[in-house]
């Protein structure tokens, strides 16, 4: 069992930082090859933002390369995303994921994730 819980969104003019927080609670002796941020607008299909694989380094969309940083302990469940120089086209509800396997190069790909925590709003205004 995978429980994701998600934190820090909030509202915030353009220009703007947020810090969003993901908390995993799995059980003891189990991991997850990959965790990652999506976000899903309003009319559009569930994008994702940035994905960390197990032992490489984070991967990010283009859309926020340079301005989004995510964090996560190695032994640790908790996984991080700042969010710099928002723009209101990030606003979306974001949520954290988890998935038990699957190759790096689909680290941002929802269909391969099975944990997905409720999402938290973030909204951005110009």
């Amino acid at each position: 069992q995978v429980r994701l819980e998600e934190s820090g969104g909030g509202s915030v003019q353009a220009g703007g930082s947020l810090r969003l927080t993901c908390v995993m609670t799995r059980m003891p002796g189990t991991y997850s090859k990959s965790m990652a941020w999506f976000r899903q607008a309003p009319g559009k299909e569930r994008e994702g933002v940035a994905a960390n694989y197990i032992g490489t380094s984070s991967v990010y969309s283009d859309s926020v390369k340079g301005r989004f940083e995510l964090d996560k302990e190695n032994d640790e469940d908790v996984m991080y995303l700042q969010m710099n120089n928002l723009k209101p086209e990030d606003t979306a509800v974001y949520y954290c994921a988890a998935r038990d396997d699957g190759p790096w190069y689909t680290a941002l790909s929802a269909a391969t994730y099975e944990h997905w925590g409720q999402g938290t709003q973030v909204t951005v205004s110009s």
